[in-house]
Formats: structure tokens, C-alpha cells, sequence
């Protein structure tokens, strides 16, 4: 059997796991992109207005804190950038402050970087935009060897799609890219209640199921799969003293489907779930834990007044 693509090995490893699974990147097609900017934008999210609430009180607070010298251009590096909403924020105050900077957004999904910058060189001209399409180390590793000051944003709660250890192991090499001085603003969820956190993933109006469905139908469509939708349901889990929120697929009988790449099928019982996200939920103990060993120092933390949320910044030491 030979996989011709990532996404046929990625897929197929992780529905032969015993926990089945299928990685969270694989959301974000263009319909899944389209339908993850409907998610920032729903009452249930309380994500994304927690972080917006955050760079719109606190900008100069945040742009000082970068520490970052008007004579001296810099990078500014976003992994996994979204739609820039909130960035746009920060570059209004740094334009207006003097600063040089290039944006560098860095994603796996070409058609959002393209999305994102068509809009940031349309509200912001004197913006010099240099989209990466790919592996966030690669792209840094490249970026490392530029000679300038960087600044590197990831924001959103992105890093709690990572288990723990795949979070201390990626702040570990994304440590190792940096120079001294370099800056990293970590943007990371607090734990909080099921009652806050469950609607997140499971919105009244059904967006968050549809995303959740759309990783099958790409799968139709890329691998040539029959994953019957109707036949699965989206189901979250969450629960405060794990602070882990959880996004599954529940086969609803007992079905088979074929891959025909692989000539295989695979088979799911009753009830059986594919699961397709994790999200992590932080304190102050679990960041410590995370950050250990790394040569990145807390500076400065910010947060929204309902404190769901946090924004950190690291200097390299």
C-alpha cells in the first residue's frame, strides 16, 4: 500500500489509532476557512471578542511591550494568521507610532493568506505584506537568518490544539529559532466553566457541526472516500477539571468506508467517535510547565475583564 499524499498518511494513521482520529489542520479547505470566520463571529465564541477586547484596550500597552526600536525594521510574524482582525489593530498603532516592520503571515491554508492579504494591503497600504504558505518552522528557520529584530504572534488559542507535550516540544523549537531579544505573544484560553465553554463548540445555529462535517466532506472530495454524513454526529466534550474542550465525530451504526487510495476500508462501531479537535484551556501553573526550559522569559500578560482570556508576551533571553 503506498499513500501518495500527507493527507492520505495523516488520515488513514489516525483512523487505524484506537482513539480514531483525524488532525485538526485538515479543517481548513476553503469552505472550512469560510466557515471558521462564521465561528469567530458567533455569540457562543467567546474567544475571539475576549482577544479582540484585549489588543483594542491595551495596543500601545502591547506595542511598547515589544520593545522594539522605530529605527530599526523588524519582522512581524503570525502563525496561523486567520482573517488579521485583531493584528490590524497593533499595525495601526505601530504605523501611527513610526515603526518598519514587513507582516509575515504564516498558514497552512494558501487561500486564507491570500484572503488576508488582499485585506491588510486594502486597509493599510504602507504595509509590506510576505505571505508563507506551510510549516511554521520551516518558514521561521529562514526567517531566523534575516539578521532582523522579530516579533512572532500566535494567537487565538492555536496553541491549545496541541496535548501538552506537543506544545512543550513546539515552544521548545520555536525558542531554539529565535534570537536574543526576539519577541513571541502567546494568546491562550482560560480554564472556565462547562457553561461558557461547551456553546463554543456547539452553537445553536449549527456552524461548529457543519466545520466539524466539512473534514469528511473534503475527504470525499480529496481521497475519494463515501463517508455517509448523515450517518455521523458532531459531538463536544468538556469538561472544567480536565480543562480540555473536545470535538468528536460519532459514527450513529456500525459502517465501513472505503478508502480507495489505500484499497482499505475502515470500520466503525455503533457509537464510536473520530476525534477531530482539541482545545486546550490554560492557568498559570500549565503555561509555567510548558515554558520550562525554553529560553523565553514572561514579561507582560494581559487579559479581557471577564479575564476568559489571556495575552502573553515572551522576550528570548
Amino acid at each position: 500500500m503506498v499513500l501518495n499524499t500527507q493527507i492520505e498518511q495523516d488520515v488513514m494513521r489516525g483512523l487505524s489509532a484506537q482513539q480514531k482520529s483525524i488532525p485538526s489542520k485538515y479543517f481548513y479547505n476553503e469552505k472550512g476557512d469560510a466557515l471558521f470566520v462564521q465561528i469567530m463571529a458567533l455569540p457562543e465564541y467567546y474567544l475571539t471578542r475576549a482577544e479582540l477586547e484585549i489588543f483594542t484596550n491595551n495596543t500601545s500597552a502591547i506595542v511598547e511591550a515589544f520593545r522594539m526600536k522605530r529605527d530599526v525594521p523588524f519582522n512581524f510574524v503570525e502563525l496561523g494568521a486567520g482573517d488579521g482582525s485583531k493584528t490590524i489593530i497593533l499595525f495601526e498603532e505601530l504605523l501611527q507610532q513610526g515603526f518598519d516592520f514587513t507582516y509575515m503571515p504564516i498558514d497552512i491554508s494558501e487561500n486564507a493568506l491570500y484572503l488576508l492579504k488582499e485585506k491588510v494591503e486594502a486597509e493599510l497600504s504602507d504595509i509590506k505584506v510576505d505571505i508563507t504558505a506551510g510549516d511554521y518552522f520551516t518558514s521561521l528557520e529562514k526567517i531566523k537568518f534575516s539578521g532582523r529584530p522579530t516579533v512572532v504572534l500566535f494567537l487565538g488559542s492555536s496553541l491549545g490544539n496541541m496535548l501538552d507535550e506537543e506544545a512543550k516540544r513546539f515552544l521548545g523549537k520555536l525558542s531554539a529559532r529565535l534570537k536574543k531579544g526576539d519577541v513571541f505573544l502567546l494568546g491562550t484560553d482560560n480554564i472556565k466553566s462547562a457553561e461558557v465553554v461547551l456553546p463554543a463548540y456547539n452553537d445553536a445555529a449549527g456552524v461548529t457541526a457543519a466545520f466539524n462535517y466539512n473534514l469528511l466532506e473534503r475527504l470525499n472530495e480529496e481521497l475519494g472516500t463515501n463517508f455517509n454524513i448523515s450517518q455521523f454526529k458532531h459531538y463536544p466534550e468538556y469538561t472544567e477539571e480536565e480543562g480540555v474542550a473536545k470535538s468528536f465525530l460519532e459514527s450513529l451504526e456500525e459502517q465501513s468506508v472505503y478508502f480507495p487510495n489505500a484499497a482499505s476500508f475502515i470500520h466503525f462501531t455503533k457509537g464510536e467517535k473520530i476525534q477531530t479537535e482539541i482545545s486546550r484551556k490554560y492557568d498559570k501553573a500549565i503555561i509555567e510547565n510548558l515554558f520550562d526550559g525554553t529560553d523565553l522569559v514572561l514579561k507582560e500578560q494581559f487579559s479581557d475583564n471577564h479575564k476568559y482570556f489571556t495575552d502573553s508576551i515572551f522576550v528570548k533571553k
